[in-house]
C-alpha cells in the first residue's frame, strides 16, 4: 500500500548515511544535498582524483555500499566519504536548490551571529578561504561589517572551509539581494533617535 511505501521510504531516509552525517554534532553548518544531485556524474567531475577509495565512498554516501570492508579499510572509506560529501556540498550550495536551503539556515542564524555590537546580531554565513581541501578551516562572514570570524565552537572550527567554497556568501547575495543587510548602522539601531 501507499502507507507502507511512505513508511519504508521514511525508514530509509532515517537510516541513510546523509541523515546520519547531518545529525552528527559539529555538522550543523551543512545542508542536505539532494540525492539526485549526488547521483549525477556531471556534478562529481574531477572528485575521483581528490578522494581515495572514491567508488566505495560514493557508494557509502548513496547507501549502496554492498562490500564487506575490513575494519582498516572501512575507517578510511568513511573518512573519504565525509571528504566527498563536503566537496559535493560546496558545489551544491551554489545551485538554485542549494542556495535556497542555505538561505533558510541563514535566516534562522544557524551559523551564528556577528559579535560586533554595531552589527546588531547580524546572521553570519560560512565561507572558505580556499577552495582546496586541507588548507583552511571554515570561517564565518558578516555581510554587514564584511569581516570574517572563526566559529565559536571548536567542533565547527575544524570543518574544512573548502566544503563551503570561497564564493558562497557572494553567490547567495547575488541571487537574493533583498537579504543583504544595510551597511548603515543608524538605519538598523532601535536606540538612535531622530536628531531633527
Amino acid at each position: 500500500t501507499v502507507d507502507d511505501l511512505t513508511e519504508a521510504s521514511s525508514d530509509y531516509a532515517a537510516n541513510s548515511w546523509v541523515t546520519w552525517f547531518l545529525s552528527t554534532k559539529g555538522n550543523e553548518y551543512f545542508c542536505e544535498v539532494d540525492e539526485d544531485y549526488i547521483l549525477d556524474r556531471f556534478n562529481l567531475t574531477g572528485l575521483n582524483a581528490e578522494v581515495q577509495h572514491y567508488p566505495q565512498a560514493l557508494d557509502l554516501i548513496t547507501d549502496s555500499l554492498e562490500d564487506d570492508l575490513s575494519d582498516s579499510i572501512r575507517d578510511s572509506v568513511e573518512a573519504q566519504a565525509k571528504l566527498l560529501y563536503g566537496l559535493v556540498h560546496a558545489r551544491y550550495i551554489i545551485t538554485t536548490r542549494g542556495l535556497a536551503k542555505m538561505l533558510e539556515k541563514y535566516k534562522r542564524a544557524d551559523f551564528g551571529r556577528c559579535p560586533r555590537v554595531l552589527c546588531y546580531q547580524q546572521p553570519l554565513l560560512p565561507v572558505g578561504l580556499s577552495d582546496n581541501p586541507f588548507q583552511k578551516a571554515v570561517k564565518l562572514f558578516c555581510p554587514r561589517c564584511e569581516d570574517i570570524y572563526s566559529p565559536k565552537s571548536s567542533r565547527h572550527g575544524t570543518i574544512d572551509g573548502a566544503f563551503f567554497g570561497s564564493t558562497f556568501p557572494h553567490m547567495l547575495f547575488m541571487v537574493y539581494p533583498n537579504v543583504l543587510p544595510s551597511k548603515s548602522p543608524a538605519s538598523q539601531s532601535p536606540f538612535l533617535l531622530n536628531s531633527s
